[in-house]
């Protein structure tokens, strides 16, 4: 939930909302579009439910008041479930993150599962959201799957509101995101042909507003869609302005080399975006994607960003520490349905813990714990931290993900550098799983105990592997726990008098306690 009615997009939305219509499903709710859509709809008043893989306590205190179901796309029980009662669904699931041989057949098979329930349950409507692309030209496995979707979906009685967008701009996207770490990580770019590829980027809050108001204007609904921004650019032309913006002067010099798997896997070592993701994006720069028509400026009169504008806003936003869905919020796949470390059994689990005793309070303490990784990187030994991010990335062929963080609203499943949060309480603990490439489970669990007049700040990594393999890798590991982790308690610590006063950061903290 955003802590004012500053940051929601539809302030000033000139549509109404509509009273009385029933529930609103939102799937695709933890992404990076759905989790921004959440809270708009709560706004203006619509009952609002979210369909999610697994029930986790912090939905509701992120969307006090949504209704929640369990239910996977590719489950036809489940989608009933789901379904039943709905007066208008979002459809904003989609398997990018998937191989790309699984993409195509995952994302059709989804598709027509929720069509048929769709129908089965009489709903209303239907939103969809996906890409743009000139369906008489080749296109990549991504955009060409986006339409196939779009297709399988109209194929119903169902009413269909189809919007097709290119790459959205916004803090925490994973377009915005590799633009900007491409510029501030590469000093100097290969231009192969596909960069002076026409594109027209969109802000993330222009595409929240059209999927808002088509819903407050019924004869709208039904339509097909193409959204964009102010700017016709070439992707050539996004990385200068960026570059523009950060004041980074870079060189770009034309190749005859064009294969993409290779740009995507450079990009996934200078970006914290998997390779996966790259590609599916990078594979788009092949096909021209610019709005073919504006007929929904008819129904939704809005005057949508430019470029450089949702580059700023973006930015700022970073800035500010204000970024509440970003694209891994939803990657790796399932990854609320990783093994917590209270689900652990068995004795094969390994444990090492420091702590120390400190008059600092619980508050700045923990204050100074969440500062840890992205900008602020590990405090000590940041060197070892960066080598061990720079070899996963490599071993894996840059198929994880790692990077952005927020310090205030940090909450469970939010992603510090290359693991997650499992547990989020605040001044007490913060509990982080790795998802970095391990012969094994892993966790670091921050802790803060009151004992006499003192607070005593403990860190303990906890460690599963049954294989000969992973159990010597513990071991080989094990004298580094010492240096590593008994410094970066002791830099908390200090740390904890550095920062500028946390009341501010506490007190959103205390109205959001799992943001």
């Amino acid at each position: 939930m955003r802590s004012n009615s500053n940051d929601l997009f539809c302030h000033d939305l000139v549509t109404e909302p509509r009273a009385g219509i029933g529930t609103i499903l939102v799937t695709g709710a933890t992404g990076y579009i759905g989790g921004r859509l959440v809270p708009e709809l709560i706004a203006r008043g619509y009952k609002v439910r979210i369909m999610v893989r697994d029930n986790l306590p912090e939905y509701q205190v992120r969307w006090p008041g949504v209704e929640i179901a369990v239910a996977d796309a590719l489950n036809m029980n489940s989608l009933g479930k789901a379904l039943d009662g709905i007066h208008t669904a979002y459809y904003l699931i989609h398997s990018m993150i998937l191989n790309m041989s699984q993409l195509e057949a995952t994302d059709i098979q989804a598709a027509i599962n929720f069509r048929r329930v769709a129908e089965a349950k009489k709903l209303k409507g239907i939103i969809y959201l996906g890409g743009l692309g000139d369906v008489q030209t080749p296109l990549s496995v991504h955009l060409r799957s986006r339409i196939n979707v779009a297709q399988q979906l109209k194929k119903g009685t169902v009413p269909i509101t189809i919007f097709r967008a290119a790459i959205i701009i916004g803090s925490g996207s994973a377009s915005y995101e590799i633009i900007k770490n491409l510029v501030q990580n590469c000093f100097i770019f290969p231009a192969p042909s596909w960069a002076n590829t026409k594109c027209q980027p969109i802000a993330v809050r222009d595409v929240v507003k059209y999927l808002i108001g088509v819903l407050e204007v019924p004869e709208a609904m039904g339509g097909m869609y193409d959204i964009g921004g102010k700017d016709i650019l070439t992707y050539k032309d996004m990385l200068k302005i960026m570059g523009d913006i950060l004041g980074k002067k870079r060189l770009f010099i034309p190749v005859p080399i064009k294969n993409i798997k290779i740009y995507s896997y450079f990009a996934s070592l200078l970006t914290p975006v998997p390779m996966e993701i790259c590609r599916c994006l990078l594979e788009g720069t092949h096909n021209k994607v610019i709005c073919q028509n504006d007929k929904i400026k008819k129904f939704i009169p809005i005057e949508t960003k430019g470029y450089k504008e949702a580059i700023l806003r973006a930015l700022s936003r970073e800035e500010q520490d204000r970024v509440y869905t970003r694209w891994s919020d939803a990657y790796p796949p399932a990854h609320q349905l990783a093994i917590k470390l209270h689900e652990l059994k068995g004795k094969s689990l390994y444990t090492s813990d420091y702590s120390l005793l400190t008059d600092k309070s619980a508050a700045s303490l923990f204050y100074s714990i969440c500062r840890i990784g992205g900008k602020e990187g590990w405090f000590h030994s940041n060197w070892m931290w960066r080598l061990r991010g720079v070899l996963d990335q490599i071993l894996m062929r840059g198929r994880t993900s790692h990077g952005g963080k927020r310090t205030s609203n940090l909450g469970i499943n939010d992603v510090i550098d290359f693991w997650r949060v499992e547990d989020y309480i605040i001044n007490n603990r913060l509990l982080l799983r790795a998802e970095m490439k391990l012969p094994g489970r892993a966790w670091l669990d921050f802790r803060i105990y009151k004992e006499g007049d003192r607070n005593r700040l403990t860190v303990k990594a906890y460690y599963q592997s049954k294989s000969l393999f992973g159990k010597l890798y513990w071991y080989v590991f094990l004298p580094f726990h010492v240096l590593i982790f008994r410094d970066l308690i002791r830099e908390i610590e200090r740390k904890s008098v550095e920062w500028s006063s946390p009341q501010n950061w506490l007190k959103m903290n205390e109205r959001n306690p799992a943001n």
